[in-house]
């Protein structure tokens, strides 16, 4: 079973789990985009770092949302929020 470091406790964070792996992913997957826009040669598909990240981006938020739904805590409000925040 993977091993999920906890994330600092804060008030807009409260049960959200962080996770350095798909945070590295996301990392790894914004070079492509950088390499492109600073003019790299062979960096011509930085969009493809942008569908990475938008997948992962996507991974999370539904995984938030289904452990807010099982919790019996779930409001389009609260989540709304903390994606402004």
């Amino acid at each position: 079973m993977l091993k999920v470091a906890p994330r600092p406790r804060s008030p807009s964070h409260a049960s959200a789990d962080f996770r350095k792996d798909i945070d590295g992913l996301r990392a790894i997957a914004v070079l492509p985009v950088v390499l492109f826009h600073a003019g790299i040669p062979g960096f011509s598909g930085g969009f493809i770092g942008v569908d990475v990240f938008f997948v992962i981006s996507g991974f999370l938020i539904t995984g938030i949302l289904l452990r807010s739904i099982n919790e019996g805590n779930y409001s389009i409000r609260h989540f709304y929020e903390r994606r402004i925040k």
